[in-house]
């Protein structure tokens, strides 16, 4: 559907409103979401572009009786595709395409009949949402992203996955980070750490380190050491989990997530521990080196290195360009450089 300008669109709300047009179905959409009424409330006639809503029903239920394992094993990889991109390349391209995805997504689950048909669909669904959720979260959309999570949420309470609703639950616990909000964040990534109790131990450690984040930034240093440590005993030796493909634990990636809650406690050693470990992030993941970049120059400029820190400003902002981050970049604002040391004269 083409996107009307707001002055065509309240043009066009006004001549339906005086009585003097009846909108097309594409506008109608629009007016039912604008007022929250169906057609019925709206007066407009019960069908769609010519058809009664009886054939439509039909033929969607057609469309959703077609979905097989094949089917939703497509979705899932169309989903861990923009993954990836996103790892690489960032996220402000891939939103509307997946966006498109979980739209088509949740059509197609409101039209299957049974339930073993459906809770396949919506762990795909979960999928997608959460990370809708956090691409949403990375461009600086914090209503959007929110949305997203509570759509993944309900998504997998009815894929009937703990797993997957604990992962959600966790990543949500970020906006409320974002929002400023960190004790209730805190509070959630404890409820997702009990949701997830029962889950593989990948995702377990993933879940101790969220939580451990959430200690640092709310200062309290010993809860958030101790969740790093608990994830480090719990990451498994096999990293690889088919049903978890949405989570990476592997080289230094635990490693760099515990410096990063370092450089929010403002530790000694969070400069040495990340520089160990800068070097073995792959060059391909670059939001997780832009992020590791971040975080040694807020280490550098918290200790008064005024060239440590202008060192790695400078490639994180290289890499934030590449990704464009609002998120990444609001961290970077937040850097202080010490001023130029004076020779005494």
């Amino acid at each position: 559907m083409a996107v009307l300008p707001v002055a065509s669109r309240k043009a066009e709300i006004s001549r339906w409103e005086n009585g003097h047009v009846l909108p097309e179905p594409a506008m109608r959409r629009v007016f039912r979401e604008i007022y929250g009424r169906t057609d019925e409330d709206l007066g407009f006639p019960s069908s769609v572009d010519g058809r009664p809503l009886g054939e439509e029903l039909v033929e969607r239920l057609v469309i959703a009786r077609r979905v097989d394992p094949q089917t939703v094993e497509l979705f899932r990889r169309e989903v861990d595709g923009v993954r990836h991109a996103d790892r690489r390349f960032g996220s402000a391209e891939r939103l509307e395409r997946l966006r498109g995805q979980i739209s088509e997504l949740d059509d197609l689950i409101r039209h299957t009949l049974l339930q073993r048909h459906r809770a396949p669909l919506a762990g795909v669904l979960t999928e997608a949402s959460t990370l809708a959720g956090w691409t949403s979260l990375d461009i600086g959309s914090l209503k959007q992203a929110w949305a997203h999570y509570e759509q993944a949420k309900a998504a997998a309470r009815e894929a009937e996955s703990a797993a997957l609703l604990a992962h959600a639950t966790a990543e949500q616990a970020f906006v409320l980070i974002d929002a400023g909000n960190v004790e209730d964040a805190v509070e959630l990534f404890a409820e997702a750490r009990d949701i997830g109790k029962r889950a593989p131990r990948l995702l377990r450690a993933w879940l101790a380190a969220a939580q451990g984040e959430g200690h640092a930034i709310s200062g309290d240093g010993d809860n958030a050491l101790r969740s790093f440590d608990e994830a480090d005993e719990l990451r498994p030796s096999e990293l690889v989990y088919p049903e978890l493909p949405f989570l990476f634990l592997g080289g230094t990636h635990l490693d760099r997530w515990r410096g990063n809650a370092l450089v929010h406690l403002g530790a000694e050693e969070a400069i040495s521990h990340l520089e160990a470990v800068i070097d073995g992030v792959p060059s391909e993941f670059v939001r997780a080196r832009a992020s590791a970049c971040v975080d040694l120059a807020l280490a550098y400029g918290a200790a008064g290195d005024r060239e440590g820190a202008e060192t790695y400003a400078r490639q994180a902002r290289q890499l934030i360009s590449q990704l464009r981050s609002a998120r990444l970049r609001r961290r970077l604002e937040r850097l202080v450089l010490p001023q130029p040391s004076r020779e005494l004269r």
